[in-house]
């Protein structure tokens, strides 16, 4: 027992001893962490321990990334045939806008979230722990090596998933997507086939892809676009735990890409909406006190002063704690760069919002960034819905509060200024689908989860459900309109005192409708004539001034509510101004009998006219054409038949100016008469319009004219005379060339232009020439000069070398 006790004791001492180095090494890395423990956004990237490798696998991959060349131990794969062709006419391509990669980059990463976040529903295991949780996508810049990535943690590639979905293309029409991409150029399509990926090779001429997926080890995609792509397991990156890092080597002549302020932009402009948050490693100037150094000072007294300064603060230790907080060493102020993650995307779309939840404030603040004014003018009106049932959509339109100055000058070219996303990814803000031309002036966005992300441009215009989208578009904003009238005090009347009387207390929608109007009441009209199916809802937006209107607008509602016991049609007149129509013949009975009449002055009007018929079961009547009635005011038949004789006779002094009739009018007070078109034919205002157009057809314009029918009021005594004076001798052609002047005279005050105004003119000076009683055989006296002209011709004439001289 003895003879074994001390070596024991001496291999317990040892042990002993070892255990107490161990202990101090181990309290001396604790202390170290404690006083400087690193971030934990210096720790990413960083390679743990199992992953280590050796110096050989260091220098190898080394080489491979600053060669752009595929790794040697990794197994190679060759493009399918429409992948190298895509590859290539995006490699050689001079397409300008190469932003869309990170759109592109962005869409394909949000994808993945999606799917992720779809398996968690019923799994919430494959999400993981700790930072694996958080779905967001992250991107980062190294300005030294030139390489973008960009990284999420959605579902993740295995190595089959790597080969199929990077190395081939199974959509149909691919194909037809490539040779479209030929003729046009335009790549911006590219996304819209679900080939989005390629698009980096805009920008990068050497591409890495890491991916993991919870079904299999990590891999690492990379290709150069040279027909040729190779997959190998990833060993020396940092393990993801799951989802995609692409990583851009990008070409020289991208280098914008590196630059933080551009990626902030892009993200701004075309991932804004991503319903995941999108961060980037950004950096920051930040001011840090650190502690002054000696040589700072360049005074070797204020050294000593900072040395004296500090060795009174040790003396000031041993007194007391409150005199050692008051005198501190002496600090500096430097600027230092430290890296944060900053998020791009913070604000959710206001559109996934409720409505309730939005204040007034952030609808107008949003409409400034849709619209890219910093005015001060808020839209005049906003509507914010979700659409339910087979298509499901959310949508927020905008009423501008002007309207842009080229707005008809090139309507049929105009463009939409509708913003589709679809699943929160931005896909055109020029898509003519969403809305009909008239209501092309709107802005707004629309995001719908229905409409496939991934087909081309052309499949999408013929999806039927983007036909549903538009029909409940137009609805709504066509309620929305409408709203701006209802809440307009000026348009209230008719309803109950207290709702006049609590919409006026808001100022700022008095006179709203009238400053629609006069902004966009020509869409209105064009809505009218473009779109039957909501012709009478347009209708009941249209305004105009009457005779009854005192120089307001007005509607139609309220036309038929004032109008005349036992009237069946709604009047109305068209011309150039409504100065010129108040002083119309046309209008002379039917004010005398109190009738409402509409005043049309606008061009378009005419056209408007052609298409809506109807309104509220009332048909509408020109009061410058055949067929207007007045209620049970009839025409006396004793007086047409007393009348009868002139009317026939009138008729044939006119035969050469293709006048249809001559009738007794109803319309007519104080004019002696007028000209009318026949109901169907074009009214003389519409005669002058089709005159101005530029390319205008003399052949067809003869066909749709009107036939003319003259109207005589029989009361007036220019007409009684007339009568007498036929009725005496009809073949007087004195009574002839007076009739024929009336004519061309109501023909002119009735708004048609003059087929011969030379003979109107001629017939003018032979009416004054018979009331100033001057001789028909008097003639106009011949000038002197006329001789002298015809002696200065005579002697140039003789002052000629003959030929035979020369």
């Amino acid at each position: 027992m003895g003879k074994w006790a001390a070596p024991s004791a001496l291999i317990l001492l040892c042990l002993l001893s070892l255990l107490s180095i161990q202990d101090r090494k181990v309290q001396a890395n604790a202390d170290e962490g404690s006083v400087g423990s690193p971030k934990v956004e210096e720790n990413i990237g960083a390679v743990p321990h199992g992953l280590q490798t050796d110096s050989d696998v260091v220098k190898r991959e080394s080489e491979s990334i600053s060669s752009r060349s595929l790794r040697n131990n990794a197994e190679k794969f060759e493009f399918q045939a429409e992948v190298s062709r895509l590859m290539d006419i995006i490699v050689n391509s001079l397409y300008s806008n190469k932003d869309i990669f990170l759109r592109e980059l962005i869409s394909n990463a949000s994808d993945a979230l999606d799917k992720i976040r779809f398996l968690s529903l019923t799994d919430k295991e494959v999400l993981g722990e700790g930072d694996a949780t958080k779905l967001d996508i992250q991107i980062k810049l190294d300005k030294e090596k030139k390489i973008l990535s960009l990284r999420d943690r959605g579902i993740g590639m295995t190595k089959e998933d790597l080969i199929k979905n990077l190395g081939t293309i199974a959509k149909s029409g691919t194909s037809a997507f490539v040779e479209k991409v030929q003729s046009s150029g335009d790549l911006n399509l590219i996304g819209q086939f679900g080939v989005g990926f390629y698009s980096v090779y805009l920008v990068a001429d050497y591409v890495e892809v890491v991916s993991k997926h919870n079904d299999d080890k990590q891999y690492v995609w990379e290709s150069k676009a040279d027909g040729a792509f190779a997959i190998s397991e990833d060993t020396w990156n940092e393990p993801l735990g799951r989802g995609t890092e692409i990583r851009l080597h990008l070409r020289d002549e991208a280098q914008e890409y590196l630059e933080e302020s551009k990626l902030k932009e892009l993200v701004k402009r075309y991932s804004e909406f991503i319903n995941f948050p999108i961060y980037i490693w950004a950096s920051k100037e930040v001011d840090v006190e650190v502690p002054a150094d000696e040589d700072d000072s360049g005074d070797e007294e204020e050294t000593t002063d900072k040395t004296s300064s500090e060795e009174g603060e040790d003396e000031d230790a041993e007194k007391g704690e409150d005199e050692d907080t008051e005198k501190k060493p002496k600090t500096k102020t430097v600027k230092e760069t430290t890296y944060e993650w900053e998020v791009l995307n913070d604000v959710k779309a206001i559109w996934l919002r409720s409505p309730k939840d939005v204040t007034e404030k952030e609808y107008i603040k949003f409409y400034h960034s849709l619209a890219k004014g910093f005015g001060d003018e808020k839209p005049m009106a906003w509507s914010h819905f979700t659409a339910e049932g087979d298509v499901e959509f959310k949508a927020v339109l905008y009423v501008p509060p002007k309207a842009p100055h080229n707005l008809y000058d090139s309507y049929y070219k105009s463009k939409s200024n509708l913003k589709l996303y679809v699943r929160r990814v931005f896909i055109s803000d020029e898509f003519d689908e969403l809305l009909p031309k008239f209501l092309s002036f709107l802005k707004g966005i629309v995001d719908s989860d229905t409409l496939p992300l991934n087909v081309s441009r052309e499949m999408l215009q013929a999806h039927g459900s983007l036909k549903t989208i538009k029909k409940k578009l137009i609805r709504k904003a066509l309620d929305m309109i409408r709203k701006i009238a209802e809440e307009d005090p000026d348009e209230s009347s008719g309803k109950d005192e207290k709702e006049v009387e609590k919409s006026s207390d808001n100022d700022e929608k008095k006179g709203q409708y009238t400053k629609f109007w006069n902004e966009y009441g020509k869409s209105i009209k064009l809505g009218i004539i473009e779109d039957a199916s909501n012709r009478n809802r347009l209708a009941k937006l249209l305004r105009f001034e009457s005779t009854k209107s005192d120089g307001k607008l007005t509607s139609l509602d309220k036309y038929i509510s004032r109008m005349k016991s036992g009237q069946k049609e709604i009047l109305y007149i068209t011309g150039t101004s409504q100065e010129q129509l108040e002083k119309s013949p046309f209008l002379e009975r039917l004010k005398k009998k109190n009738y409402e009449v509409i005043f049309f002055t606008d061009p378009v009007d005419e056209y408007l006219m052609q298409y809506l018929m109807d309104y509220e079961g009332k048909q509408f009547q020109n009061v410058s054409k055949e067929g207007l009635k007045f209620g049970k005011d009839k025409t006396n038949k004793e007086l047409k038949e007393s009348f009868k004789e002139l009317t026939k006779w009138w008729k044939g002094v006119l035969t050469t100016s293709k006048v249809d009739d001559v009738k007794i009018s109803n319309r007519l007070d104080n004019t002696p008469c007028v000209v009318v078109t026949s109901k169907f034919g074009w009214s003389a205002n519409m005669e002058r319009i089709m005159q101005a157009q530029t390319l205008s057809d003399a052949n067809r314009q003869s066909y749709m004219k009107g036939k003319k029918i003259l109207e005589i009021n029989p009361r007036h005594p220019i007409i009684k005379e007339l009568r007498a004076r036929v009725a005496k001798d009809p073949e007087d052609e004195g009574v002839k060339q007076t009739a024929q002047l009336v004519y061309q005279t109501a023909l002119m005050e009735s708004g048609f232009s003059l087929p011969d105004p030379k003979d109107f003119a001629s017939r003018i000076y032979s009416s004054v020439r018979s009331s100033l009683t001057i001789s028909p055989d008097a003639t106009v006296e011949e000038d002197d000069d006329v001789e002298e002209v015809e002696a200065e011709s005579e002697t140039k004439a003789g002052s000629g070398t003959p030929k035979d001289e020369l």
